[in-house]
């Protein structure tokens, strides 16, 4: 969540990450929040980006942990929750890679990247 809102433009405060998480269908705990924001306060966001987050995934990864399906359009969401929005071609080909996998299968594959924000959701 914090990366989808340094991608979108967005400042990355706790208010902005945890409306993120909530268009997910999450909700944010507050202990994992300030944490993270303790530990990301002064980096560069290309540093951030260059740990290997990806927006799609990760808003993918959102709505998937807050029981969402994870269409086109619940992933749209996400990402403008967040200040941004989403390449389509990108988005149809990340939709066609995991048509019909489960959650575990995609978190085993590496698309957990989302540390972050599955510290931040409570399921």
């Amino acid at each position: 969540a914090l990366m989808l809102c340094k991608i979108g433009g967005k400042d990355g405060s706790a208010d902005e990450i945890k409306a993120v998480i909530e268009a997910a269908g999450g909700s944010a705990d507050e202990d994992a929040l300030t944490k993270l924001l303790g530990d990301v306060d002064g980096k560069d966001i290309n540093e951030l980006l260059a740990a290997g987050m990806d927006k799609l995934k990760d808003a993918l990864m959102l709505c998937k942990i807050g029981g969402k399906d994870g269409s086109a359009d619940e992933i749209k969401a996400v990402i403008e929750a967040a200040g941004g929005s989403a390449d389509e071609d990108a988005l149809t080909k990340l939709l066609g890679d995991v048509d019909g996998k489960d959650i575990n299968e995609l978190l085993a594959a590496g698309m957990d990247k989302l540390k972050d924000a599955l510290m931040l959701c409570k399921i």
